[in-house]
């Protein structure tokens, strides 16, 4: 706290003026005089260590003038011996690392970052070199002087924020904030004792390399999000963004359905003999394979009936029989990607879920008597390397736990992508003392067992990845008939390995391997599970059926959270520590929306990428952002400039901006005439664009306020959409209630508006069984997920993702029952009470008018 300066005579008088009493509390004047000497002190050396500090290139390190603070109040210091300051980033890394220090370290929590670019205006001085203007962020005040407050008693500043370039950044700006004279960075990759105190013992000056990375990385964003979004505001509408990684996320879901639209299936057959051996049933089936020794494609009817007509009295004979052992190797310790990618399909977690869940349990939770304790290491890496004091404790915990015959001889060790940045560990525990059965009575006690999933996953990929592969027998035999050669295969689990922990669902590795190999059209590209009956060449085989059966091509599938995280990572666009903002800040800003687990653009979505990537097309190419984020690894690694790399970024971007200000569409203002004639007041419909995407909006507004939705067929006409009407009537007013859609999906409105306004919720038919008096409706939350609530919100807070059915369970009498899809099992019905195990397969679509996607119905099969 600053206090004036006050002259020794002053001091004098002021003394002399008060009471005896507080004049005998005060210090004599010698220990004053002594006190304003050793602050004096301090002051020169602050001067001192700050001319010494210097960058690599010469350049002063940004730091606060040392004098700043001079008349400052300094705070007494308590108890003997050294003190140090730690600052790290959350209140809960902040409890964890405090256990494993002495009593002379204060630990603090800086919530984030202090200081950003302004957000009222771009912050970048282009002119002068990209000269960035921090700002501390609003809320921040207080947080920033109590650190201020506690640098002023300690010997030296720890700086422990997370070990990344984000992370970086946030050290060097609360190194300029507190401008402690001493003050270095420390980073660990676990929060255990071993890690923390090896780290506080080898402290570093901040990395200049990194930060300035970081801080390339925030001016390329503000550059293009502050310039091309307010392009948007005016041409699409207010509230829009532009971003240089989610824009190209946008662009990647818009291309794939333009693919599916533009998608022409394609009609083959596939035909199977259901044969039995020499011992009799069960039955086998065998594929077709080849005929006259060539590879077959049925595309018809006509030539699959030929054929089967032709095969149905040939005799069947085992020309062919292999046998052999197959291997299927552990998955790597996971990366930040890869751990997005399963907990979405292992879990079903969003990726920012997983990572929200995944900082709680870096940061620690609290375990009963030993407090609050870090589970995981650092959840953001691009790495698989394991240290070697972890890969000895996991290999010691299989030998007891699984047996010898489950461990390798040797580590196993992964590769890294070429583009891993290597500077972390994978993602593994911290310690093999915290085993899922342990930790789970303190997960419960916290109501958290998504948490505790996520960490049973971590623990379980950790285990799996140094254990020994899975090995299957796998049994393939040739079985011709007349110019037809089937095929036949079974494999069954001869050793589980890694699978006994891990569990045999496909990674998304191998879910892509497998996918690229039926496409090539390989043999045995599909696992067949379950073994053959004991077959020899020249037997002669029964045939009970030849079964023929259309099929229809399918377009590519929309992107799931899972497989746009892979697809960003394979195409190198952003880190995946931004993959989870990215996915949520699109869907945020309305771009798409999540329909049955799988994005769709939005029309809003559509018509913002058609006119980005029209005006922006090197902005938005794939490769530039891939290319865009290598050049940040060199700058990182030292091999590049950062101001060079804006200068050449900026140049061609400025010309392309003041192009795109005058040619780009205004959609906002554009009115596309039609010859669709208004029913109310007969002028012609315009097509316009509004918050709900493409409109008819009468040509005679205001004084006509009709609008209409439309669609258009097959060869581009509109066609309007009428509105879908009900037996209800309007309470108010005794007109019909018709069904509309708006921003959180259908609801039931007067087709009196805008005279009457009444509106309300749909009901599914289902009451609700929370509050027993209203019903169940559709809705949308803000990120366009469909869910089912009561009408009666929020007096009555029932909500379910699942849509219920006005069903009872015949098990346990549950009111209602469930209709759940997996992408393992389809669409199923359940029950929704945890302790109830009922449940049944859905044989017809569940929901009345639900739309299906789906090929023409195939032909049925054909008997011998």
């Amino acid at each position: 706290m600053a206090t004036r300066k006050k002259t020794q005579a002053a001091q004098t008088d002021a003394t002399a003026e008060e009471t005896p009493k507080k004049a005998a509390s005060k210090k004599p004047a010698a220990k004053k005089a002594a006190k304003k000497k050793t602050a004096a002190k301090k002051t020169t050396a602050k001067k001192k260590t700050a001319a010494r500090r210097r960058g690599a290139d010469g350049e002063d390190l940004p730091t606060v003038d040392a004098d700043a603070d001079a008349e400052e109040e300094v705070p007494e210091r308590r108890g003997k011996g050294p003190h140090y300051l730690v600052v790290v980033e959350s209140p809960a890394k902040a409890k964890t690392i405090k256990k494993y220090l002495g009593t002379g370290y204060t630990v603090k929590a800086s919530v984030g970052h202090v200081k950003d670019l302004p957000k009222s205006k771009i912050g970048v001085d282009v002119e002068d070199d990209f000269k960035p203007e921090y700002t501390v962020i609003k809320g921040k005040e207080k947080v920033l002087n109590e650190l201020k407050k506690t640098a002023r008693t300690v010997d030296r500043v720890f700086l422990a924020t997370d070990p990344d370039r984000e992370g970086e950044a946030i050290a060097w700006h609360i190194k300029e904030e507190l401008a402690h004279p001493d003050s270095l960075r420390v980073t660990f990759n676990e929060i255990t004792k071993k890690a923390v105190q090896e780290a506080i013992a080898n402290p570093r000056e901040l990395n200049q390399d990194n930060y300035d990375s970081q801080q390339t990385r925030r001016i390329l964003d503000r550059l293009v999000g502050y310039q091309i979004s307010p392009l948007l505001w005016k041409k699409i509408r207010r509230g829009l963004s532009a971003g240089r990684v989610q824009s190209v996320a946008v662009r990647l879901i818009v291309e794939r359905e333009s693919e599916i639209k533009a998608f022409n299936p394609e009609e083959y057959w596939t035909l199977d003999a259901l044969v039995q051996g020499p011992q009799g049933p069960p039955p086998f089936k065998a594929k077709l394979s080849r005929v006259d020794g060539k590879k077959v494609e049925l595309k018809d009817r006509a030539t699959t009936d030929g054929l089967v007509a032709e095969l149905k009295d040939a005799p069947f004979t085992v020309t062919k029989v292999d046998r052999k052992e197959r291997r299927r190797n552990a998955p790597a310790p996971f990366i930040t990607s890869k751990l997005q990618q399963e907990a979405a399909n292992r879990l079903h977690f969003t990726a920012k879920k997983t990572m929200t869940l995944a900082q709680k349990l870096y940061e620690g939770v609290p375990l009963g008597e030993e407090g609050q304790t870090a589970l995981i290491t650092y959840m953001r890496t691009d790495s698989t390397r394991l240290s070697d004091d972890a890969v000895t404790q996991v290999r010691e915990f299989i030998g007891q736990k699984y047996g010898a015959d489950y461990l390798p001889p040797e580590p196993m060790v992964y590769k890294s992508r070429k583009s891993a940045q290597d500077a972390h560990e994978a993602i593994r525990p911290t310690s093999l003392e915290y085993p899922p059965e342990r930790v789970r009575p303190f997960f419960d006690a916290m109501d958290e067992l998504d948490m505790f999933r996520l960490y049973e996953l971590i623990w379980n990929r950790f285990v799996a990845c140094q254990m020994k592969p899975a090995v299957y027998d796998q049994t393939a035999a040739d079985i011709t008939a007349g110019r037809a050669t089937f095929r036949a295969s079974g494999s069954t689990l001869k050793f589980p390995g890694y699978l006994g922990v891990y569990g045999a669902g496909l990674t998304p590795e191998e879910e892509s391997e497998r996918d690229k190999a039926k496409a090539a059209g390989e043999e045995g590209a599909e696992d067949v599970v379950g073994e053959l009956p004991p077959l020899n060449e020249g037997e002669v085989l029964r045939l009970d059926k030849l079964l023929n059966e259309q099929h229809f091509t399918q377009p590519p599938p929309r992107f799931s959270e899972a497989t746009l995280v892979k697809e960003l990572e394979e195409r190198g666009i952003g880190r995946p520590s931004t993959y989870a903002a990215i996915l949520s800040n699109i869907q945020d800003k309305k771009y798409v929306e999540k329909l049955e687990s799988r994005f769709r653009p939005t029309d809003l979505g559509q018509m913002t990428n058609e006119l980005l990537v029209k005006h922006f097309p090197h902005e938005l190419d794939v490769s530039f952002t891939a290319s865009m984020e290598e050049k940040l690894d060199q700058i990182s690694d030292g091999g590049a400039s950062w101001k060079t790399v804006l200068h050449d970024f900026y140049g061609p971007f400025k010309e392309t901006l003041e192009k795109a200000e005058a040619e780009m569409r205004d959609v906002k203002r554009e009115e596309i005439k039609t010859d669709i004639a208004c029913e109310k007041c007969g002028n012609p419909f315009v097509i316009k664009f509004g918050k709900m995407g493409h409109f008819l909006a009468c040509s005679n507004y205001p004084d006509c306020k009709n609008t209409k939705d439309f669609k258009r067929d097959a060869e581009g006409k509109i066609v309007i959409v009428e509105e879908e009407t009900t037996d209800e009537k309007c309470e108010k007013c005794g007109k019909p209630m018709v069904i509309k859609r708006g921003r959180f999906g259908r609801f039931m409105a007067c087709s009196g508006y805008p005279d009457c306004k009444t509106s309300k919720p749909i009901s599914i038919g289902v009451n609700c069984p929370e509050c027993k008096v209203g019903y169940l409706t559709e809705r949308r939350s803000g990120r366009g997920k469909i869910f089912f609530g009561c009408n009666r919100y929020p007096e009555c807070k029932f909500a379910a993702w699942d849509r219920p059915l006005a069903e009872a369970c015949p098990q346990c009498a549950s009111p209602y029952l469930l209709q759940k899809f997996s992408k393992r099992d389809g669409a199923y019905i359940a029950c929704p009470n945890k302790e109830c195990d009922y449940r049944r397969e859905v044989v017809e679509p569940a929901i009345p008018g639900a739309s299906v996607e789906a090929a023409p119905a195939p032909t049925p099969t054909v008997e011998a």
